[in-house]
């Protein structure tokens, strides 16, 4: 199961480029684009699958396997909204994480960054309003870069000062789910399901 998406996280940040225009490295690309396409395919059967499991959210599109340079992507998403909420509103996402030899997908409340409006990140500080315990972690945007701080009390303290002092741009709340060997897309999209319960107080505070 989900082999395409293993393949896939190992040629992240490869460049690609129009077979036409590609010259020996034709082939390469034209296999690359076949995989980059059968792993989002899979992503998505992720997706749908979830979807009337976590009603009523609906999800939204899921992510290119390229980015607008024609690079590979680390991973996949997909917004999980619901019927009444805006654009600029904070939502609830799954992502691809990992590399092939240790991957999965995680739970996160998070937002768009290309439709967020001037109140979507004050929203989004809502969530370290409440407590927090592992396994659930935080995910931190300091100076451009995003790194894992673990779910502890003395953490959700320590990142309330840094975001009130500009120090962090955002936080995101966030649960992974491991995919190991056996897993089938029933059982990943129950525990994803679960994961969708399990942030449920942190999506519902940044309303």
């Amino acid at each position: 199961m989900y082999q395409k998406l293993s393949t896939y996280l190992d040629y992240r940040g490869f460049k690609y480029i129009k077979p036409e225009k590609a010259g020996h490295l034709a082939a390469e690309m034209k296999d690359l684009k076949a995989l980059g396409q059968a792993a989002r395919a899979e992503f998505t059967e992720i997706a749908k699958t979830l979807e009337p499991k976590v009603a009523p959210f609906q999800m939204t599109r899921v992510s290119n396997w390229a980015n607008q340079a024609q690079i590979a992507r680390p991973h996949f998403w997909c917004y999980f909204k619901r019927p009444e909420d805006s654009q600029d509103d904070v939502g609830i996402a799954i992502r691809l994480y990992g590399d092939s030899a240790d991957f999965g997908i995680s739970v996160e409340v998070s937002f768009i960054e290309r439709k967020k409006s001037e109140m979507t990140l004050l929203k989004q500080h809502k969530v370290l309003e409440i407590p927090i315990a592992e396994p659930l972690y935080y995910f931190a945007q300091e100076n451009g870069e995003s790194h894992r701080v673990s779910g502890t009390e003395v953490n959700r303290q320590d990142l309330r000062e840094k975001i009130a002092s500009g120090q962090v741009r955002k936080v995101l709340v966030k649960y992974d789910i491991p995919i190991l060997e056996g897993l089938d897309l029933t059982t990943l999209t129950d525990q994803l399901a679960q994961g969708f319960d399990r942030l449920m107080p942190y999506y519902q505070v940044t309303r």
